[in-house]
């Protein structure tokens, strides 16, 4: 690839980025992707500091990790000048008037900003529980049984800890009464089945880099990672953090499709094993795609009504928009092989619930 296709494609990258960023209302990133989009062309500091990742595939986001570096610096306190703009630190909002200086802090990239470009963004949204935990109550209603939930792309385990946080939708209610963080009236059109017993017997995750919730450290580098603007998010997130702060997890570091192997090779007599993973599955490859679902089909063919085994996976429709939720059981409860239970947003907002 040539110098003027490589800033081309990095330019129409930042574009498609900000495009993605506008429709789910983060307004403030999708002026400055617009920005980097425009300098990168000009062969300005965004061309320099994303220049040696054009060729890299558009999920890699290094425009994502670069404002994330970016973020971390102001949520850390070290670019004062910008933190009177983001909105997350109290800012004005005022993407045109950060631009320049962001632009300036990409010029003579520190240290912090550089680390950020060696790691893929780990949102761990949290509000995807507001997906999941039906999915999670629908297995339990189905075969009677506590759950041992595995969970593939942890992060952080904040979606391992759903039972900590609290449920509410007509007159029903599941998880914490006392929980900080709280989901209601979030389901339209079907009623999930929050009024179903389920007890978290076992939980687990693995994750190439795992995060530790409990560490300050860990606690900035996620927060970095939700867009500035979106209140909702920022402070579901930080609720999150203080409940995982006192609710340990294990999360093995570990490729998922080896992970899964072996974790499935335990027959969990008297216990129901949701395999489970959220907006993940893109980023393990088709090789190791292959072997989660191998794995699977293996434990699948040893499953009984007593020993169960669902996959549960919130991930990104055919068509990209929106997400859907998709459950399958062994043996099969009658309900069909792979079930469409329902649809919603990337991030924290309502879901269509299907079932």
């Amino acid at each position: 690839m040539n110098v003027d296709d490589a800033r081309r494609k990095v330019a129409d990258e930042c574009r498609l980025q900000a495009a993605g960023c506008g429709y789910v209302g983060a307004p403030f990133y999708e002026h400055l992707l617009l920005a980097m989009a425009d300098d990168a062309l000009a062969g300005g500091p965004t061309w320099d500091l994303l220049g040696p990742y054009a060729e890299r595939p558009f999920d890699d986001a290094y425009r994502l990790r670069v404002l994330g570096g970016v973020h971390r610096m102001v949520l850390d306190g070290d670019a004062p000048a910008l933190a009177a703009h983001f909105p997350s630190t109290g800012g004005d909002g005022d993407a045109a008037a950060a631009w320049p200086l962001v632009r300036h802090v990409f010029r003579d990239p520190p240290p912090v900003l550089l680390d950020a470009m060696t790691r893929p963004p780990q949102t761990n949204e949290v509000g995807r529980s507001v997906s999941l935990v039906p999915g999670f109550l629908t297995v339990a209603r189905e075969f009677g049984l506590p759950l041992r939930l595995l969970e593939l792309g942890s992060s952080a385990g904040l979606n391992l800890r759903v039972d900590a946080y609290r449920y509410e939708n007509d007159g029903a209610a599941w998880g914490d009464p006392s929980s900080p963080v709280r989901f209601a009236d979030l389901w339209t059109d079907g009623r999930p089945p929050l009024d179903t017993p389920a007890r978290i017997a076992e939980r687990r995750g693995c994750d190439r880099d795992p995060i530790d919730a409990t560490s300050d450290d860990a606690r900035l580098r996620l927060l970095s990672y939700v867009w500035p603007g979106q209140r909702d998010r920022f402070e579901l997130l930080r609720h999150a953090l203080d409940v995982a702060a006192r609710f340990p997890v294990e999360i093995d570091r570990a490729d998922a499709d080896e992970w899964v192997e072996r974790q499935l090779e335990r027959r969990a007599d008297g216990i129901a094993t949701v395999v489970f993973h959220s907006i993940a599955w893109q980023y393990f490859g088709d090789a190791a795609q292959a072997r989660v679902r191998a794995a699977l089909a293996r434990a699948g063919e040893r499953a009984t009504v007593d020993a169960p085994v669902a996959w549960l996976r919130l991930e990104p429709a055919a068509a990209g928009v929106p997400t859907e939720l998709r459950l399958t059981t062994w043996p099969d409860t009658g309900a069909g092989a792979d079930r469409l239970l329902a649809t919603a947003g990337f991030h924290f907002g309502r879901v269509r619930w299907l079932s």
